[in-house]
């Protein structure tokens, strides 16, 4: 079990629906690649009476720490959390951003040092805190070459950023390689495109969940999400349960996807 992790009581009609519902999943429907929005740490604070928002931050990392478990156990191969956006950097106040940061780092460390899974930050440094660059480049080094689950990690990520960082690294490539811009209008292609992405390399995500009941993306894998399907849940994130992320399972593996369409 992870630091800090706990295990909440089972309530035996749920255990049982749980088991049902796990049985009844095709591994060959499950998603390869999840990407995971855990919002309504705040207003879980709140509604447990709870004196900050760090407390409810906390309380959303433990839930991804048992997430991510979850995940692990049925076979899925890479998971996507969206943990700090471009946004929040400037966005929140100072004393919530510092413990915010602090969560993560702990987080990105305890992640590296359990099971056999491989940890990689998805976004910019520009903007963090060099103690969090450090702990995030550890955690990544760390856990370079291990073959269980794939953790990204999404800090310091903005999607719209992240498309207009890949074709700046696209045109300072092809710059230096005395490339002209009629050449790069012919080889700019969304393939390439993709490859200069802060998940270059990577599958795209089949299944994108967000809790707290907020229907949108919030510049999260906007480039990589075109295909996705997409999940929300009623539950703000710390209230999660194993029975909510079984029912996304089951609901994704009975859709028919349609690529463009």
């Amino acid at each position: 079990m992870l630091r800090g992790q706990k295990r909440a009581p089972r309530n035996p009609v749920y255990a049982l629906y749980q088991r049902r519902i796990r049985r009844a999943l095709d591994p060959e429907t499950l998603p390869h690649h999840l990407a995971m929005i855990l919002d309504g740490n705040r207003r879980w604070a709140r509604q447990v009476g709870l004196e900050t928002a760090a407390h409810g931050h906390r309380a959303g990392a433990e839930k991804i720490r048992e997430f991510l478990v979850w995940c692990d156990d049925l076979g899925i191969q890479m998971v996507t959390l969206y943990l700090l956006s471009t946004d929040n950097l400037t966005a929140r106040d100072s004393d919530e951003l510092r413990a915010l940061v602090e969560i993560i780092g702990d987080l990105a460390e305890d992640l590296s040092h359990y099971r056999n899974w491989r940890v990689k930050h998805v976004g910019t440094t520009a903007g963090l805190p060099e103690e969090l660059v450090r702990t995030l480049a550890a955690a990544e080094k760390r856990t370079e070459g291990r073959t269980g689950l794939h953790v990204n990690l999404a800090v310091g990520y903005g999607g719209r950023s992240e498309i207009a960082a890949a074709m700046r690294s696209i045109v300072a490539s092809h710059h230096l390689q005395g490339g002209s811009i009629e050449d790069l209008v012919e080889i700019l292609t969304p393939e390439l495109i993709g490859e200069h992405l802060y998940t270059g390399g990577q599958p795209d995500p089949d299944l994108v969940i967000r809790t707290s009941g907020e229907q949108r993306l919030s510049d999260f894998m906007l480039w990589q999400s075109a295909h996705s399907e997409l999940y929300f849940v009623e539950a703000l994130g710390p209230d999660l349960r194993e029975v909510d992320f079984l029912r996304a399972l089951r609901d994704y593996g009975q859709r028919h996807r349609r690529f463009g369409g």
